[in-house]
């Protein structure tokens, strides 16, 4: 990942905001792959990215699934 990329989302609040958009998405309806390829559009980041914000999330159980 590059330097750049890596301190576009360095908060906490903004690596929820990602993880909360991909879990709406999914329990809206949109399968996974979709979700993550539309979340990192959304957000101006890799699928790798959203892959690791998305593990970190489910990993301490940030809203909304804790």
């Amino acid at each position: 990942m590059a330097k750049q990329e890596a301190n576009k989302l360095r908060s906490v609040e903004e690596r929820k905001a990602v993880f909360l958009a991909l879990v709406e998405a999914q329990d809206a309806g949109t399968g996974v792959v979709q979700s993550r390829k539309e979340v990192a559009e959304q957000f101006g980041i890799s699928d790798r990215e959203v892959r690791r914000i998305e593990q970190e999330g489910i990993d301490a159980g940030w809203p909304p699934l804790g």
